[in-house]
């Protein structure tokens, strides 16, 4: 297939982005009500800077559980500062050759998680997981420079539109971009500048230009293909090709025929709304019984308009009280405050529960031993449910191939085999991982206590060396802290030679000490 024309790929965003607009009302609310700060509906297309954002926000309920699961999912999923996944030979590496392969994987994890820990990684995975909690979280993957070899970039949802490939998983990211024409050539050094672009450089400097990044999958050439477009002009800045897409995208989880995701905000967004709108009616009675409204007699003696009503005013009038009553009177108050208060406290009981913001133990709360935190890591994978799976194969093990592909594109590697679950895996030791495996742990350990009450018969039911492996896997022990099979049986018979030249010692001393019985007789 002949590469696409600059008005075919304009074409496709065109559809794209009518698509993406099918979700502009639901996603533009679940930003103004939990995420203002990165809300760029309207403010993008008004071109309006350090606008409010947060004039309708009465409650801060919502924005707090917002951040806190995205702080729960970091510090559980991708914790920093801490290796939470590794490489293994996959199905296709020969045993014999695994050993091999498992060292040479151990260095390369190594390396990268060094430079993770180097770069903006856990900043911009911060803001991925913020939008996450919407439905759909996009993070850009890009070579840096030397001092910062791979820069991560979290793009908000409103400037990325999306294509499905044949199965179900997204293939095309078109991103709309905003920048001076004197930062065209820092950003792209490749870029090819047309006569308009070049006019716009000088004599327009200080004026944004809108561009397109598209990425479309080339099946042919099993390539993906960047374009950087200029839609004014349509001129092609820049072409690229890469065997890995720059972009991440996670849906936290996807409805059939839906290509954006749907996160928790959404699941209880009418909450949400409600808590929120109750909160505002609520500061208003406050605000009655803090300044009332009063009532003032027509009578022709008090002129409202030039009362002044402030602590200590003196408001003088024709007469206080008698028979028609006072000139000015507060107006009544009605509402059930508490009432409200206790609705307000279901509704954000309800929101943290789905936010998952009630599983963990408070900081202010009495030290967790080791088993109760496994414990509540358990009950937040449970809760996680089916998003613990999209979040592995859409984030970690994309993040992981074109983490090592950049890597080796900058030459901090040599990466020889592809991560694709058959040469290479990736198998996530996260805390919420370990939770799961602590639980086929405690299976294999209980069987084991079951067979060793049959005795001899029952232990030799179990294999040892298969059992500590396993246990060693799930646990996360680095390889270079464990023995290899070849290494157990080269100890194994050494043992066993000691152990029959000891015996052998022991029988010939014997033999001098003891006659025969026929010698005796």
């Amino acid at each position: 297939m002949a590469r696409m024309t600059v008005e075919q790929i304009l074409k496709r965003h065109k559809r794209a982005d009518a698509r993406k607009e099918e979700w502009r009302s639901v996603y533009e609310e679940a930003y103004e009500y939990c995420l203002p700060m990165r809300n760029l509906y309207e403010t993008y297309e008004s071109r309006s800077r350090g606008a409010r954002k947060n004039d309708r926000l009465f409650d801060s309920t919502a924005v707090a559980s917002t951040q806190g699961f995205a702080n729960r999912l970091q510090s559980t999923l991708f914790p920093p500062y801490r290796s939470w996944c590794r490489l293994e030979p996959g199905s296709h590496i020969p045993p014999e050759a695994s050993q091999q392969v498992q060292q040479m994987l151990d260095f390369y994890r190594e390396m990268m998680f060094s430079t993770l820990r180097q770069s903006n990684f856990d900043l911009a995975l911060g803001e991925f997981l913020l939008d996450l909690a919407v439905g759909t979280a996009v993070m850009l993957v890009e070579q840096g420079t030397s001092t910062e070899p791979i820069r991560y970039t979290a793009v908000p949802a409103f400037l990325v539109s999306l294509e499905e490939g044949p199965h179900n998983t997204v293939e095309n990211v078109y991103r709309k971009v905003r920048m001076r024409p004197d930062l065209i050539q820092r950003t792209y050094p490749a870029a090819e500048l047309n006569d308009e672009l070049q006019r716009l450089m000088s004599d327009q400097p200080e004026e944004e230009l809108d561009l397109l990044e598209a990425t479309i999958y080339d099946e042919d050439r099993g390539e993906y293909c960047f374009h950087v477009i200029h839609p004014g002009s349509k001129h092609l800045l820049l072409v690229r090709y890469s065997l890995t897409s720059p972009w991440i995208v996670s849906r936290f989880s996807k409805t059939a025929g839906e290509i954006y995701g749907r996160g928790p905000i959404l699941s209880c967004l009418a909450d949400i709304k409600t808590l929120n709108k109750a909160k505002e009616f609520l500061l208003k009675n406050a605000s009655l019984s803090i300044a009332p409204v009063f009532t003032a007699a027509d009578d022709g003696v008090l002129n409202p308009e030039v009362v002044n009503i402030t602590p200590g005013a003196i408001i003088p009038v024709a007469r206080n009280g008698g028979p028609q009553g006072p000139s000015l009177i507060p107006l009544p108050r009605g509402g059930d405050v508490q009432l409200a208060q206790l609705v307000m406290q279901d509704m954000q009981m309800s929101i943290k529960k789905v936010m998952l913001d009630d599983n963990l133990p408070r900081d202010d709360m009495s030290a967790r031993t080791a088993l109760e935190i496994s414990q509540r890591m358990q009950e937040l994978s449970q809760n996680l449910g089916s998003a613990f799976g999209r979040l592995i194969t859409e984030m970690m093990v994309p993040l992981v191939r074109r983490t090592l592909a950049v890597m080796d594109e900058a030459g901090l590697i040599e990466m020889p085999l592809k991560v694709n679950g058959l040469e290479v895996k990736v198998i996530p030791v996260s805390p919420l991982a370990q939770a799961q495996n602590n639980e086929e742990i405690g299976n294999v350990m209980q069987w084991m206590q079951i067979i060793a009450g049959f005795g001899p018969e029952g232990q030799i039911a179990a294999r040892t060396d298969a059992i500590v492996d396993f246990i060693a896997d799930k646990l996360g022990v680095p390889g270079e802290l464990r023995t290899t099979p070849e290494e157990r049986e080269e100890m194994q018979q050494a043992a066993m030679a000691m152990a029959a030249q000891v015996a052998g010692g022991e029988n010939a001393d014997t033999g001098d000490l003891q006659a025969p019985p026929a010698a005796a007789a």
